[in-house]
């Protein structure tokens, strides 16, 4: 590699996951733009890949590809299966808040959907969050405030999911488990009577010989 070269920073290492066109496509132009040539694109191609995609290419077998056509080729043919599994934005629709779920679970759990989805329009994304949110009172401030941007929508979640946190350090503040009550609760009921037992022997009580056949 040239002293000099630069690697990009701003591309994500392809895992095996989603369309390989696209990472080729974004590899080339950051890399073109960088000044690369035919030989330092095909040896920091690697370090593009994760997971199964650098798997893949630790398999190559030596002296197999020469022009980083060849390679791009290859690696193409290899996961265009793996088009297959990329969401497209009618997905988010069916992503809905549980009933006793947070609304950070929920927000977070949507936003790791939209990674799987290319070009996902802002405007699409907003949409499919506020309509996946479930009937309360956040819901109801949602719907009157009508946010017209995420950022302005996560301002609001922010003060949310503050409040729904408050309340379940409260909940555990008030009402402990109750297991480990009761499990304290034995314990010291059985050392309470060890040291009673201890200390009164005369007041555990025996049979009486004399009162035998007695009415």
């Amino acid at each position: 590699m040239p002293k000099k070269f630069v690697l990009p920073t701003a591309l994500e290492p392809y895992k095996g996951f989603g369309d390989p066109r696209t990472h080729i496509k974004k590899f080339q132009s950051m890399m073109f733009f960088n000044g690369a040539s035919e030989p330092i694109l095909c040896r920091a191609f690697p370090t593009y890949l994760d997971g199964a995609a650098l798997l893949w290419f630790s398999k190559l077998s030596a002296g197999s590809i020469s022009p980083f056509e060849e390679l791009a080729r290859s690696f193409i043919d290899y996961f265009a299966a793996s088009r297959i599994y990329v969401h497209g934005s009618d997905y988010l629709s069916t992503i809905r808040q549980g009933q006793q779920e947070s609304l950070k679970n929920y927000m977070t759990r949507f936003a790791d959907a939209t990674m799987e989805i290319l070009y996902l329009n802002p405007k699409v994304y907003l949409h499919a969050l506020k309509s996946g949110l479930r009937p309360s009172k956040f819901q109801e401030m949602i719907a009157v405030t009508k946010p017209k941007t995420l950022d302005k929508f996560r301002e609001k979640a922010v003060g949310q999911i503050e409040v729904e946190e408050l309340r379940e350090a409260r909940k555990t503040d008030k009402h402990p488990p109750k297991r480990e009550e009761e499990k304290a609760f034995r314990s010291s009921g059985n050392k309470e009577s060890k040291n009673l037992s201890s200390s009164h022997p005369n007041l555990i009580p025996t049979p009486d010989s004399t009162s035998k056949g007695k009415i």
